[in-house]
């Protein structure tokens, strides 16, 4: 009996998800709980299961639509349900292609990352010539490729090209609208002479080397947020807006804004009270490197009480980072650069490391957060009192 299978609850209150890639093909035979879908929800990657065996009747949804929940993903049949093949035709020079069919075949070669690049921008393999191994289509061969949301011509003012708003980047631009819309967001500023930390993380780093462990200044930063954060409770907590109520965490999650080639993606380092920066660090790269791969878990990406990003990275200094909701706030940190700084009277060349804290100002206010900044840059500039404070 033919069975039509819909995107069931992917839990976390999410509504819709887009279909990444199939993992089957219609008439194919699926065992039950065997992986037909990968579908893309609140920037993680879900692998759906089939719920029961049989063969794929039909695929309802194209890779790249957005499905909501409830709604028919593919059908599942028994095998004696579908059509049986009709005898191949030979003639005196073979096998004779049946009609509708072609002699030579369409299947489609390109590897997942070209078919998820493909995805984005918006491409139909299927009328692509490949230039790689077998007629396989390179990441090249779609760059190449004129896209076809692409259009000649412009606006009132000139060229224009439009691109579809998919996958990540649209999950992105969800959550920020929400954010801006739902939070009452203030800046502040606040420079940290790091002078100190920056030739410890130095010298440990190399000898943290040998044991694959890489360290650097943020899981520093973590244990310097999560003890300042202990004393200022308000930053650690979000609103209940239906009951009207602040929610102030008792654990705390940090969430680690992680650029991919996909987009912005938050992993959350659990319970960082409990855990060492030797710890935190390890726990950093294996995060960062599954936000990367795609193969992290909606979970890993859940439960944030409050969030670091670090755009220094890539060379700023300044920034407003916008709060990821429902947290309380967010700390941007810019780019460590040398800089003349008065040490006793003295002017010298230090490590400054500079802060961007932007808070949710209905659950706290200015000088509370002014407060809780100056605390995080006290422990960074004295790094002994941090470790001595930490498990």
């Amino acid at each position: 009996m033919s069975f039509d299978f819909r995107l069931p609850d992917l839990g976390e209150g999410i509504t819709e998800a887009e279909i990444r890639r199939w993992l089957v093909h219609e008439g194919d035979p699926v065992a039950e709980h065997q992986g037909v879908v990968e579908v893309e929800t609140d920037k993680a990657v879900v692998e759906v299961p089939a719920p029961r065996a049989g063969v794929v009747g039909k695929i309802h949804r194209a890779e790249g639509e957005t499905v909501r929940v409830g709604e028919p993903l593919l059908t599942i049949a028994d095998a004696d349900e579908l059509p049986q093949p009709r005898p191949v035709s030979v003639g005196i020079v073979g096998v004779l292609p049946e009609a509708g069919e072609t002699a030579k075949s369409t299947e489609v070669l390109a590897t997942p990352a070209v078919r998820a690049l493909a995805r984005e921008m918006g491409i139909d393999l299927a009328g692509i010539r490949g230039t790689g191994p077998r007629g396989s289509i390179t990441r090249d061969d779609l760059v190449a490729t004129p896209r076809p949301a692409e259009k000649s011509g412009g606006d009132n003012y000139g060229p224009v090209v439009r691109q579809p708003l998919r996958g990540i980047r649209r999950t992105i631009a969800r959550n920020l609208l929400v954010s801006q819309n739902r939070t009452a967001f203030v800046t502040g500023m606040e420079d940290a002479d790091v002078t100190e930390l920056w030739e410890l993380k130095s010298r440990e780093a190399r000898k943290l080397s040998h044991h694959d462990i890489h360290l650097t200044l943020l899981p520093v930063i973590i244990k310097a947020v999560q003890h300042a954060l202990a004393e200022f409770p308000s930053l650690n907590a979000s609103i209940d807006e239906e009951r009207e109520e602040i929610v102030l965490k008792k654990y705390c999650n940090i969430g680690i804004a992680v650029d991919t080639p996909d987009g912005l993606m938050v992993p959350v380092l659990r319970d960082v009270e409990k855990k060492s920066v030797l710890e935190l660090a390890e726990e950093l790269h294996k995060l960062g490197d599954r936000a990367r791969s795609r193969t992290i878990t909606l979970q890993e990406l859940k439960g944030s009480t409050f969030t670091i990003t670090n755009y220094g990275l890539f060379g700023g200094t300044y920034a407003t980072p916008i709060i990821n909701y429902p947290d309380a706030a967010i700390l941007g940190c810019g780019r460590t650069a040398d800089r003349p700084w008065v040490v006793n009277g003295e002017i010298r060349v230090r490590k400054i490391l500079p802060l961007s804290l932007t808070f949710d100002h209905r659950m706290t206010d200015g000088a509370d957060a002014s407060r809780f900044l100056g605390k995080v840059v006290h422990y960074l500039e004295d790094p002994a009192r941090l470790f001595l404070e930490s498990i």
